[in-house]
């Protein structure tokens, strides 16, 4: 039976009785569904409509779960500075349930002391800044491959006529390299044919963004089974978990020595943080949930981020002019980019900033639940109750922000407004004790790869077409990231730099 795709990614709570409490403001819901039928193919633009009739802080109840959404940065700050505990906690979605190793991961798993501990390791030891920059290297490659393989289609050219890319495609290639090999030590798909975790990767992926009866009407989730959707996740784990032993198998055969820290990925370091942790046991499966939960958290963010930061520049030459004069005045004549480069250009750190308000990978973030009652501004909230911040409209907000549906980077131009977490009108990445610890890895990628871009290449969409910058096609899809509906094909044109 299916059901429309913008249902994937809301998960279920248990449902709740009636109760006295001042309840925020709700649309009218029919029988048993709730309000699923109102949300459309694009849920963050319809919450956002549906918060301008009911209010900024709004109650749904999808199938059988009462899910609260927000759409005000001062709700949001409120939160983290009144209620940030009992706002923590996650609800488990079938497909975390079986894919994650039953929520031990640190995305999915449960609010207490053992989530504390794993998010501490991620923290210090996985995604710290230190950590980042010792995966240079495997960005400096990864990105030398991508220019490479845009040069041959260049090549490729015949008598005069363009030559197209699918850089959507190129993008998302690159940055999945990029992430299989700090986490795992080798590319995303083997150019050998040997088993790689492209692969499952993928399936898993498909699962993790499947409808499921049982995340809305618990009393219809043996409908998953019969519907197969169960059985097919339970096999895709089977091959998961497979993959994960052999790849542990083999890092523990070849350990790393000391003196080759540097060149250690992901599950180097957990191995060892695993035979040194004194006070916390770090399980066979928590570990494999970690890894697992890289790849959900980093592979498509990056490229997505990419896609539509491409996308903008396109659409706004003046900008992408910009953004190209600042990269090669920083860079000059070397034959290669570096990390301290990346630092100077505070123009294209703007671009990437604005882009990440326009559209952040994840519109509503990953859904929150509540573990009490909590008081926000005059309504209750009940215990166990999904909670999805709007961060797309928070970031589009018209008394947040002048000109708020514009392209504009120079707004962050002397500002001091950034996405760590603190300023609340700009939150792609979350905040307080959920937000993503993996910021610096994500945006590491996400600059450095548009700096290579943009210093090797000038870029023209089709010749021979009536599509100019102001034509280009910006619709979303909903998938596991809000990417775009329609790839980025364009012409690249390799850069002369003259005498």
């Amino acid at each position: 039976m299916p059901l429309p795709s913008s249902f994937k990614h809301l998960p279920l709570l248990q449902s709740r009785g009636n109760s006295n409490n001042n309840l925020p403001p709700s649309p009218p819901k029919l029988p048993f569904i709730g309000n699923l039928h109102q949300l459309g193919t694009l849920p963050h633009r319809t919450f956002r409509n549906l918060s301008l009739k009911y209010g900024p802080l709004m109650l749904l109840h999808l199938g059988q779960t009462p899910t609260l959404i927000i759409s005000s940065a001062q709700i949001a700050k409120e939160i983290v500075k009144s209620h940030d505990v009992v706002f923590s906690n996650r609800p488990h979605t079938t497909a975390a349930r079986i894919l994650l190793y039953g929520c031990r991961d640190v995305g999915f798993a449960a609010y207490g002391e053992e989530w504390r501990q794993k998010r501490k390791i991620c923290v210090l030891e996985l995604l710290s800044l230190k950590r980042v920059r010792s995966f240079q290297f495997i960005r400096e490659e990864e990105a030398s491959d991508l220019v490479g393989r845009i040069r041959e289609a260049c090549e490729k050219k015949i008598n005069g006529s363009p030559v197209l890319i699918n850089l959507t495609h190129m993008l998302s290639a690159t940055s999945n390299n990029i992430v299989s090999r700090c986490v795992l030590g080798h590319k995303y798909h083997s150019p050998n044919g040997t088993k790689s975790f492209g692969e499952v990767g993928r399936t898993m992926m498909v699962h993790l963004t499947a409808f499921s009866f049982g995340n809305f009407f618990p009393s219809l989730g043996w409908m998953d089974v019969v519907t197969g959707l169960i059985p097919k996740m339970k096999a895709t784990f089977a091959e998961l978990d497979t993959f994960l032993d052999k790849v542990i198998a083999k890092h523990k055969m070849a350990k790393s020595n000391d003196d080759e820290s540097q060149k250690k990925d992901f599950v180097d370091i957990l191995l060892q943080v695993k035979d040194d942790m004194l006070d916390f046991e770090l399980s066979n499966d928590d570990l494999k949930a970690i890894i697992a939960d890289m790849f959900v958290g980093g592979s498509d963010t990056s490229s997505t981020a990419l896609e539509w930061t491409f996308a903008e520049l396109l659409k706004n030459p003046t900008a992408m002019k910009k953004a190209q004069e600042e990269v090669r005045r920083v860079v000059g004549h070397k034959s290669k980019i570096d990390e301290n480069d990346v630092r100077q250009m505070k123009y294209l750190e703007c671009v990437v900033k604005e882009c990440l308000r326009l559209h952040p990978p994840f519109p509503l973030l990953v859904p929150r639940e509540t573990t009490s009652i909590a008081k926000l501004g005059e309504y209750d909230i009940p215990p166990q109750t999904s909670v999805f911040v709007n961060a797309w409209a928070i970031q589009r907000d018209p008394e947040l922000w002048e000109r708020p549906e514009e392209f504009i980077p120079e707004r962050f131009e002397n500002s001091e407004v950034d996405f760590k977490g603190q300023d609340f009108q700009l939150v792609p990445f979350g905040f307080g004790r959920r937000g993503c610890p993996g910021i610096s890895f994500g945006v590491a990628s996400v600059e450095y790869l548009l700096a290579v871009l943009l210093f090797w290449f000038d870029w023209k969409l089709p010749s021979g077409t009536t599509t100019s910058s102001q034509d280009i096609d910006m619709s979303e899809a909903y998938g596991l990231t809000v990417n775009k509906k329609v790839p980025i094909h364009v012409e690249p044109i390799p850069y002369s730099f003259g005498p």
